[in-house]
């Protein structure tokens, strides 16, 4: 197997013990990377040189003695939303196709500390707003385990480069399922941390009190180890949680005994597919034969389309409106050419500049931010947002854990959905409430449809309680049958 297949904690002790160099795994790395990208076009940009000359110093230091990192001489790549000074953050959009980050985002000051190595940054939905990775400016990116399909969105790219044997670790952004779902696509694991258990310092707005920074990795224990890397407190971040962090790789072997895990009747309903159905609650059962304990609850409103998926979508819609004001072609981004006077400047460049779903998405939160619609919409849907964190309480004052689908379906072929938002919304239906309640989830694969497509479980916990998702997350993953 070439060094790129390999997981952070395996090459860890080769490098520290010298037997592997941080060049010769970069290397090695970014000549897979360069050879596999046409085909997947999972990246935006590639920092080829800065890479290499990252991990030179990081070899460099090691042979002086000096003391590294957690993750001295990984390749990570991080998708096109976090700020990394000196480099292209793109956003996925044309308005931001030139813009250089003048500052590192703290999860990207965290990773240098840790002395990992920054390859590049991932494709994404534009904005973030999208589950396929086809609403880029720079093309789609294709489902490593089967190229006509979408790999899920909006960190689509991630995923892809994580499945793809692309990079060793990756960080994605997650509003309303955008790590866990195209996790579950791509047959790799994508963790979701509680809402402000890691600094969105840095990281371009979508809906800020719902994005969340997270992991996606090859598996649970790589998890782990990167949320341990960039999880902790920060003052720069009013919404960050200052509370420990936990050493999360010391808790993975403590299996799931005496955990209490519920399954919810709302998320096995009518439109998910009979083959997830069957590889969740297979789960489900794998899960007691190592000594959980299973027992149903009701998220009548947490679990329910016609509530969850409308007050997610009101709430996005109406902060990205607000958040996605400042790209105007005055401060900073594209500008519109040929323009007379300050209004048709405004006009043209967000017309030029932004794609088709993110001007949707504008349209719609500001329309019910407007006069006369606020109380009607915006409210209702904060309204209903109280309701879902009630709901996740009295669930978690039955159990440790809840264990739900992912997605309704498989990932779709590419092209599919396009023309259908509504559709499109509703691959949302099982993520969407985690991030209106601010808890934490983790996709862990489960197992494979009959045309191999992957398929993902999710676990959910109670706020700051990673530490029982990474346990149970890795006793599915031990036994789970090989695909």
């Amino acid at each position: 197997m070439g060094l790129h297949t390999f997981r952070a904690h395996e090459l860890r002790p080769r490098l520290q013990a010298g037997e592997l160099g941080a060049e010769e795994l970069t290397r090695a790395v970014l000549d897979h990377l360069g050879a596999t990208q046409p085909a997947i076009n999972a990246f935006i940009s590639i920092d080829h040189e800065g890479a290499l000359a990252q991990a030179r110093a990081v070899d460099q230091r090691r042979a002086r003695g000096e003391p590294l990192g957690a993750l001295a001489g990984i390749p990570v790549a991080l998708k096109d939303l976090i700020c990394v000074r000196g480099g292209r953050t793109t956003c996925g959009s044309r308005i931001l196709e030139d813009f250089v980050a003048p500052y590192d985002a703290t999860v990207v000051e965290k990773l240098r500390a840790a002395d990992a190595v920054l390859i590049g940054k991932t494709n994404m939905d534009e904005f973030a707003m999208g589950s396929s990775t086809e609403n880029s400016h720079f093309g789609p990116t294709r489902n490593p385990r089967a190229p006509d399909r979408v790999p899920g969105g909006s960190s689509g790219g991630s995923a892809a480069a994580v499945a793809a044997d692309q990079t060793i670790l990756a960080l994605g952004s997650d509003t309303g399922g955008s790590v866990r779902q195209p996790a579950g696509y791509c047959g790799v694991v994508g963790l979701k941390p509680t809402y402000g258990r890691v600094s969105r310092y840095g990281l371009v707005a979508y809906a800020s009190s719902l994005d969340q920074i997270g992991p996606l990795t090859k598996d649970v224990r790589d998890a782990a180890l990167l949320l341990g890397v960039v999880a902790g407190h920060d003052p720069r971040d009013a919404t960050s949680v200052d509370q420990p962090v936990p050493d999360y790789e010391a808790v993975l072997s403590q299996g799931v005994k005496r955990l209490k895990v519920g399954l919810a009747r709302e998320h096995f309903g009518p439109g998910l597919d009979g083959q997830i159905r069957r590889a969740v609650e297979a789960a489900a059962g794998r899960l007691e034969k190592e000594g959980a304990e299973l027992v149903e609850v009701s998220l009548p409103v947490a679990g329910h389309a016609d509530y969850c998926i409308g007050a997610y979508y009101l709430i996005a819609m109406t902060e990205a409106s607000a958040n996605l004001a400042r790209y105007d072609g005055v401060r900073y981004g594209f500008r519109a050419e040929g323009t007379r006077g300050l209004q048709e400047l405004y006009h043209q460049t967000r017309s030029q500049g932004f794609g088709e779903e993110v001007k949707r998405r504008i349209m719609l939160g500001t329309y019910a931010l407007s006069a006369g619609y606020y109380d009607a919409y915006y409210l209702k849907a904060q309204q209903v947002r109280t309701l879902i964190r009630r709901d996740f309480a009295r669930a978690f004052a039955a159990c440790d854990l809840l264990l739900s689908p992912v997605a309704p379906t498989t990932a779709f072929r590419l092209g599919e959905q396009l023309e259908d938002p509504l559709q499109m919304y509703l691959n949302d239906i099982y993520t969407v409430s985690v991030n209106l309640a601010g808890l934490p989830g983790i996709s862990v694969p489960a197992g494979c449809a009959a045309d191999g497509l992957p398929i993902g479980a999710q676990l959910l916990a109670a706020p700051l309680q990673e530490e029982n998702l990474l346990r149970a997350a890795r006793v599915l993953e031990q036994t789970t049958p090989p695909t």
